[in-house]
């Protein structure tokens, strides 16, 4: 659905989907319930689940010039959503883009939060951070506790990246940090994807920092989670590492 005019100053929350049939409008409310004027990008990866059927219907009754919906045919991946909602909400000049699953593992009433972080407190990327004081997570499996716990310290280790949470996906990224990352050279489509986001930004200068969420598990739907996403995260931090890192 395009957009009319400049939108200087405009946040855009970019929420990838596949088969959230279950959560969709209701994150889509949510986020529309908050006062920041906050617009909302769905990419949808052909959900055979009618996810998109949903979106439809609610642009045309209740969010018309606020709600977007990208078609993409085929499961493509959380990296390549991502980099196709950056391009879509850059070229309708938005100033603020965030990252936020649809399954309300992050709590939609903490987007002003990291608004505010970049906005007005001089950040560059405000991280969602569970990892940092104050931050938690909530229903989790100790396995998958430990996984993660590990999955951050061991990128810490190798990229001596100063963020607490690096495969978060809770983020602000202003208009300028996308602009200068090339983001035709971002490769990972997982939650490799996540860390090379931030390791590029923090090469490249920008001021990466993190506010503390609670991190709650899906109640609804299921977990995009898979042994080739953790392989590729692990095996990614590596080349990262050794990776030369250029402005656009």
């Amino acid at each position: 659905m395009p957009v009319s005019g400049c939108l200087l100053n405009m946040p855009l929350v970019i929420i990838p989907t596949y088969n959230e049939l279950e959560n969709v409008e209701a994150i889509i409310r949510a986020v529309h319930s908050l006062s920041d004027g906050f617009h909302v990008l769905i990419v949808d990866d052909g959900s055979p689940d009618g996810t998109a059927d949903v979106v439809r219907k609610l642009q045309k009754t209740d969010f018309p010039e606020t709600l977007h919906l990208l078609e993409r045919k085929g499961k493509l991946g959380l990296g390549t959503a991502y980099i196709a909602g950056f391009r879509w909400g850059l070229e309708r000049h938005y100033e603020y883009f965030f990252e936020m699953d649809a399954d309300f593992s992050h709590d939609p009433n903490d987007l002003p939060r990291l608004l505010a972080k970049c906005r007005d407190e001089g950040a560059d990327v405000s991280v969602g951070s569970r990892y940092c004081r104050g931050g938690r997570v909530k229903d989790w499996p100790m396995d998958r506790i430990v996984l993660s716990r590990g999955a951050s310290l061991y990128t810490s280790l190798i990229l001596w990246m100063p963020v607490a949470d690096p495969t978060a996906g809770f983020i602000c990224y202003r208009r300028r940090v996308l602009e200068a990352i090339d983001l035709d050279r971002i490769k990972f489509i997982g939650y490799a994807f996540q860390i090379e986001m931030k390791y590029t930004a923090y090469r490249l200068g920008f001021k990466v920092k993190e506010v503390p969420i609670t991190f709650k598990d899906r109640i609804k739907g299921q977990s995009k989670m898979s042994l080739h996403i953790i392989r590729e995260a692990m095996l990614g931090v590596i080349q990262m590492r050794f990776r030369k890192v250029r402005r656009k």
